[in-house]
């Protein structure tokens, strides 16, 4: 996946936001969180980053092309990000950006859901 297409897919889910910030990364929210960024690769190759349930976070951090994010995974939170995405196909990437997607919109608050229309989008 390029950052093209990582913009592409972030943008179809429902009531997400864009920034570029942060050393011109590509970001993403819902309701004002960050579910994704694409960006921060040490090595100028696309690099993506998202949120996990504690089982991926565990499962990914042992898979190779997979690292604990860098400054999220140093405070606790459960954020990984694909440093290496050649030989992979894009669903699983799109799989974890859902998931992180999920994740958030569950911490939204649900009167914060139903401002953004988001009560049917949990869970799926």
């Amino acid at each position: 996946m390029n950052y093209q297409e990582f913009n592409q897919f972030c943008g179809a889910l429902l009531a997400t936001t864009y920034v570029m910030q942060w050393g011109n990364s590509h970001v993403w929210k819902v309701g004002g969180k960050v579910f994704a960024i694409g960006g921060w690769s040490k090595d100028k190759q696309p690099a993506f980053t998202f949120k996990t349930s504690e089982q991926n976070y565990h499962f990914l951090c042992e898979r190779p092309g997979y690292i604990p994010a860098p400054y999220f995974a140093s405070r606790g939170m459960k954020w990984i990000q694909q440093v290496d995405s050649q030989g992979r196909n894009n669903e699983e990437l799109e799989y974890y950006l859902k998931a992180s997607y999920g994740l958030v919109i569950q911490g939204l608050s649900k009167a914060k859901q139903k401002s953004l229309g988001l009560q049917q989008s949990v869970g799926n």
